[in-house]
């Protein structure tokens, strides 16, 4: 399943907020309720709710593991904090969907409890909404100095969260077109490219609405770091348009992976940590930052409100920008990486593919990428339902 998994137009998440005002506590919680007792000196540990498949992973008994070669552990930059800190990591892979979590920790939440985390990743747009309800802590950056040195610039101040003080990107990814370059036989530079005769049924876009439609709006040249009502109207039309004419193929998941390695369609629009691994199969694979704009988007680090070991959660935190923790966590995930300096880092290593990753774009835009790169303005509680309406009746959710 996507890490930028598809919203449901009353998912779980619409569900918490409607019950306020039927006898559970409003779903907002103040300032002064966010913090719990922290036990972070007395209990070295930290809770941390991942993703599958979302960090670096050793062979278990190769000896980069904190138990010396037990084979007890399988995450090497978990370990080597362990063993600089003393403090022990429950690590678990239990995020599979957005909105599921959300609906999971949600009532614990609502009602001022511990979730049981310390440390959470989730999309920036649900981020997003976690920032509004007040469901995250403020970090102390005075005990994060390598995230105050080394946050990609690009990443520091969304709309939801100035100046990031409740979110830390984890890892972050650019939202562009895919395309088999041998098979249409053409280059694609523009989204406007993709509405071209011989593309017609051979194209897909994303279901999820959080997760398309930034890059739908940039193709019809709008600024999506201020979008407006309007513009995602205007968005829906052009989009209804290609539907009727049968232009688009479907809309999908991750599942467009296949659609396009089978040559089932020729361009989609994708996720530029999906391409890298396509590519290591069909070098044929491109893709393209349109010449009229991409999303570039993160999955970020919260420490939810009552969380039992906030400390030791910002210590991991800013273990993961130190330069080289970074750079082992991006030779694993092939993601793009929030630390700049990691680039560095891996170009100096003595194997030959490990350094390569330096010079990959997806990993490391280059500043040509970046001009055209943008972070969309999230979309609000207030006209999400609306805007969830529309869509879903539009891709057929």
């Amino acid at each position: 399943m996507s890490r930028r998994s598809l919203l449901g137009a009353l998912g779980a998440g619409g569900a918490g907020l409607a019950l306020t005002g039927c006898g559970v506590p409003p779903a907002r919680v103040a300032p002064a309720d966010r913090a719990g007792p922290d036990h972070s000196t007395r209990e070295r540990r930290v809770d941390f709710a991942n993703w599958p498949l979302y960090i670096d992973v050793a062979e278990s008994g190769s000896g980069d593991t904190a138990g010396g070669g037990s084979g007890t552990s399988h995450h090497p930059t978990l370990d080597a904090f362990t063993r600089r800190t003393g403090i022990a990591v429950r690590y678990r892979e239990e995020i599979n969907d957005n909105d599921e979590f959300f609906g999971k920790i949600g009532p614990a939440l609502i009602n001022r409890q511990e979730t049981g985390r310390d440390l959470v990743v989730v999309s920036d747009w649900m981020a997003a909404r976690f920032v509004r309800l007040g469901w995250v802590q403020e970090m102390d950056r005075e005990k994060q100095p390598n995230v105050a040195r080394e946050l990609d610039p690009q990443l520091r101040s969304p709309a939801f969260d100035r100046g990031r003080r409740c979110s830390v990107p984890w890892q972050s990814g650019i939202t562009g077109i895919a395309y088999d370059r041998r098979r249409l036989g053409r280059e694609i530079r523009a989204t406007a490219d993709l509405w071209a005769p011989d593309l017609r049924g051979k194209v897909t876009l994303l279901s999820g609405m959080d997760e398309a439609f930034a890059l739908l709006m940039q193709g019809g040249g709008v600024d999506v770091t201020r979008w407006r009502a309007d513009d995602f109207h205007r968005m829906c039309d052009r989009v209804e348009r290609l539907i009727r004419s049968r232009h688009i193929r479907r809309f999908t998941g991750n599942d467009y992976i296949k659609d396009l390695a089978a040559g089932d369609v020729l361009a989609c629009q994708a996720y530029s940590g999906d391409v890298i691994q396509l590519r290591a199969d069909n070098p044929d694979i491109a893709f393209v930052v349109p010449e009229e704009g991409g999303e570039l988007w993160a999955e970020s680090l919260v420490i939810p409100d009552r969380a039992r070991h906030k400390a030791n959660a910002e210590a991991l935190i800013d273990h993961y920008y130190e330069p080289e923790v970074a750079a082992r966590l991006a030779a694993w995930v092939n993601y793009v990486c929030p630390v700049p300096a990691a680039r560095d880092v891996l170009a100096a290593s003595d194997d030959a593919e490990t350094a390569a990753l330096a010079e990959n774009p997806l990993i490391f835009p280059d500043t040509a990428m970046r001009s055209r790169l943008a972070i969309a303005r999230d979309i609000g509680a207030g006209e999400r339902p609306e805007f969830a309406r529309r869509w879903n009746a539009m891709v057929g959710l």
